[in-house]
């Protein structure tokens, strides 16, 4: 298995675009690509003397200086990016909704709502106190969900000091603006602001328990995005980083979208080889959209593209495949919605999306480009049943499977 591993990392570190700075912790060699990358830094950070860089520290120590991070959500991915900074040796604050949460994270080590089951490290504390949580923070971690993002920030944006980078995990396209999270948080915060952005294959659950996972860290500034590595990077949290923040955030987007149609075709009982068809064709709609807005195809077929793909359409704890499968057996949007604990990103941003497309995609019959992701919208907006949409994609025009590869 060790070797599997150790397989799949290198791999992934083949990639030009994305960079391995903080893999498994038995991988031979690291290598620092922060001196031939200098003239990519952000002018505005620190020289390198002065920078808090940690890149020849073990992923499981602490940072030599001072460093609190703050966490924004106390959701199942809050509760999990929160432990993956605590198990190294880092103090965490939880920033969540009333102190009544926070009492009962503190006293007790596990949120009375989300994965129960599970205790936190005991470094992380949580609060309800806005300034307490943010006002000596290093780092600030965004795991607010998209379409609930520009409200939140209006509340805490005061208590956020000047030049404190921000980490967003969060995925999607708001439905207001058709802005991704990159847009939201530039508008909220301000420009010169330094942010990142995390993706990938990573169910909050199996982080939690230790499960290996690898997952990207995209940002403009390459320092920012190697301190954040090296920051979360363990034995089994893989972090990599990548300066593609567009393919990034695509990936995250549309993925959710796609899961919902592969659930929907689970739900309707037809089968693997549909299933993979829908999956696959999927992805080339995924690469289409993210190309044409400017994104590297290596991102796109990467752990924030193809491989968070892959979780989110065959995981079973995937919440957008869920949605997707009880809308195949027959239950409304509505129904499903109200009956969900956790939100389901795909099922705005689907709607979204499209806007999006229409709005900044130029061409004739787009839904001919984008015939899935067309597609789930017109299910969630009732305007066609599950089967009749799954069947237009079967009985589509014949053409060349990649008509398009001179994009």
């Amino acid at each position: 298995m060790r070797g599997v591993i150790l397989l799949l990392v290198t791999l992934m570190a083949s990639s030009p675009d994305v960079y391995n700075v903080a893999a498994f912790s038995f991988v031979p060699s690291r290598v620092s690509t922060r001196d031939d990358r200098s003239l990519l830094h952000n002018p505005r950070r620190s020289a390198p003397a002065k920078s808090h860089s940690i890149l020849s520290m073990k992923a499981t120590s602490p940072p030599p200086y001072p460093v609190r991070v703050t966490v924004m959500g106390g959701g199942n991915f809050g509760l999990a990016l929160a432990s993956v900074v605590a198990k190294r040796g880092v103090p965490v604050t939880l920033l969540v909704r009333t102190e009544e949460v926070a009492e009962e994270i503190n006293e007790n080590h596990r949120h009375p709502r989300y994965m129960t089951d599970i205790a936190l490290p005991r470094t992380v504390r949580a609060t309800a106190n806005k300034k307490t949580a943010l006002s000596d923070a290093t780092y600030i971690i965004h795991a607010v969900p998209v379409q609930y993002t520009r409200e939140y920030l209006a509340t805490v944006k005061d208590e956020i000091p000047a030049n404190v980078p921000i980490l967003s995990a969060s995925k999607g396209i708001e439905t207001s603006s058709l802005g991704f999270m990159a847009d939201i948080l530039k508008e909220c915060l301000g420009e010169d602001r330094s942010y990142a952005f995390l993706s990938g294959p990573s169910f909050a659950r199996e982080i939690c328990e230790g499960v290996a996972t690898a997952v990207v860290i995209a940002s403009e500034d390459l320092m920012l995005a190697d301190d954040l590595a090296e920051l979360m990077a363990g034995e089994d949290f893989a972090v990599f980083t990548s300066r593609d923040v567009i393919g990034v955030e695509v990936g995250g987007a549309v993925k959710n979208v796609i899961a919902i149609a592969a659930g929907m075709c689970e739900g309707l009982g037809l089968g693997t080889n549909a299933m993979s068809g829908l999956v696959t064709r999927g992805c080339g709609e995924m690469r289409r959209l993210g190309i044409y807005l400017g994104a590297r195809p290596s991102t796109i077929s990467g752990l924030s593209g193809v491989g968070d793909t892959f979780g989110t359409c065959f995981g079973p704890l995937s919440r957008n495949r869920q949605f997707g499968y009880r809308l195949g057996k027959g239950e409304t949007p509505e129904e499903i919605r109200a009956s969900m604990t956790e939100v389901a990103e795909g099922v705005d941003t689907s709607i979204a999306l499209v806007k999006m497309i229409k709005k900044r995609c130029k061409g004739y019959r787009l839904d001919l480009k984008y015939p899935i992701l067309f597609g789930v919208a017109e299910i969630i907006e009732g305007n066609m049943k599950p089967l009749e949409g799954l069947k237009g994609l079967m009985n589509f025009p014949t053409r060349m499977e990649n008509y398009d590869e001179r994009f």
